[in-house]
């Protein structure tokens, strides 16, 4: 089976910075064994990073939400170092400026995989917005949501967006 994983957002400024919440690091150990099963397996793993500059606070998310985050080139922008870890030089990454990737989107059709998992951060912005995006470049993949592996500072809205995943013909379900 054509398979991979997708590892949104988990970054130092999502887990313990800037926009850092409580029980955002509960999630490593999971997240890394993931990576890990993932490599033993030899499936891809694919990163994203949320990426902002300077000027963030110019942007129209800077404005709605004005609160410096994943500037480029800072410590709240690398990946959590537990996760970090797991990362190795054969894995992909994606520098994203928003919520969803568009390129991770066009890759991921060219790749023509038959299942896609997601963890990572927050649930309720960019893990749902890269799970549509993936649904919509391979409609017959199968997504996979480890809704233990997921999180937001949100609970409500994190259970909801479970919710509408699954709305989505998406499948949420434990890591275990």
């Amino acid at each position: 089976m054509n398979t991979c994983l997708l590892v949104i957002d988990y970054q130092n400024d999502f887990v313990d910075g800037a926009l850092g919440f409580e029980g955002a690091d509960q999630l490593a150990a999971g997240i890394k064994t993931c990576i890990d099963i993932y490599h033993q397996a030899g499936h891809d793993v694919i990163f994203t990073l949320d990426t902002h500059h300077e000027n963030y606070l110019d942007t129209q998310e800077g404005k709605k939400l004005p609160i410096k985050h994943c500037i480029k080139g800072t410590d709240g922008h690398r990946l959590y170092p537990l996760v970090d870890q797991a990362r190795t030089n054969r894995d992909v990454v994606f520098y994203k400026g928003t919520f969803g990737s568009l390129d991770l989107a066009n890759y991921l059709a060219q790749k023509h995989y038959d299942e896609i998992t997601l963890v990572g951060l927050v649930t309720n912005i960019c893990v749902i917005s890269n799970a549509v995006l993936a649904k919509a470049a391979l409609p017959e993949a199968k997504i996979i949501i480890y809704r233990n592996l997921v999180a937001s500072f949100d609970h409500e809205l994190h259970e909801k967006t479970l919710q509408v995943m699954e709305s989505l013909q998406m499948d949420v379900r434990d890591f275990s």
